[in-house]
């Protein structure tokens, strides 16, 4: 899947329509920006199938837009693969890292690192909290907290 040399980072939440696919283009352009995103494999998926095929909350894609970023994600579902593909499997909150752990200890390879992406963020915001019940600002702050992280882990695998 990935390419000899190359980087991935997978970006995880509960639906995969709001913060992970956030998080997912915030990284995307990031990489772009930085001319190495031929290094990186990035997507982003989530713990439920509750979604599956979907496009990204209109919310979170507006958000997205206001900061000139696109996203044309479907969501999908975490596969077993994802464990043994992915360098890094980034989530969002605490239900999702015992989720994620929990599917992991079913692989047999699995190698991933699972991390919370929050544990990037320098101003220690740990979790970042689902906006699908909030506000345009709530997924404004998920689009900052995923700005704060992904520069952070950007610069640490760079």
């Amino acid at each position: 899947m990935a390419n000899t040399g190359s980087k991935s980072a997978l970006f995880v939440c509960l639906g995969n329509i709001c913060r992970s696919p956030i998080a997912e283009a915030v990284f995307r352009k990031m990489a772009t920006d930085a001319g190495v995103a031929d290094k990186w494999v990035i997507d982003s998926a989530a713990t439920s199938d509750w979604n599956t095929g979907n496009s990204p909350d209109d919310r979170g894609l507006a958000c997205l837009r206001k900061h000139g970023i696109e996203s044309s994600h479907s969501a999908r579902q975490v596969t077993k693969d994802d464990f043994m593909t992915f360098d890094y499997i980034l989530c969002m909150d605490e239900s999702n890292m015992s989720e994620l752990n929990r599917k992991a200890k079913a692989v047999k390879n699995s190698s991933a690192k699972i991390e919370l992406l929050g544990s990037y963020d320098p101003e220690k915001q740990l979790i970042i909290n689902d906006p699908y019940y909030g506000s345009d600002e709530d997924f404004e702050k998920v689009y900052e907290q995923c700005v704060r992280c992904c520069t952070a882990f950007l610069k640490m695998n760079s």
